[in-house]
């Protein structure tokens, strides 16, 4: 880039995306993941609740952290349901003759 017109308008684009709290920086990973890493720093640069949650997950994800025990024993038991005296039991039936 010898012209300094470039050079410029390159300054000013990497000042605007500064302004932005955009950060530029380089990454190692295997050339088959260059399109998926590209899309997915697109999509984190963006406001909005869709880059909230995936922001939340990668980091979920790269964390690594254990689910909780229990989880879905503590749901059932926030249920709107619990100690409505339901009952879900069914007869029982044979069924009926299919002739083959």
């Amino acid at each position: 880039m010898s012209n300094s017109a470039q050079k410029r308008a390159l300054e000013n684009y990497r000042s605007r995306l500064a302004e932005r709290g955009i950060a530029r920086f380089e990454i190692q990973a295997l050339d088959a993941d260059r399109d998926l890493l590209r899309s997915l720093a697109r999509k984190l640069t963006e406001e909005g609740p869709e880059a909230g949650q995936l922001r939340r997950t990668i980091q979920q994800a790269v964390a690594g952290e254990p689910s909780k025990v229990g989880g879905i024993l503590a749901a059932l038991r926030r249920s709107p349901l619990v100690g409505a005296d339901l009952d879900l039991s069914r007869p029982r039936e044979e069924g009926r003759k299919v002739d083959l």
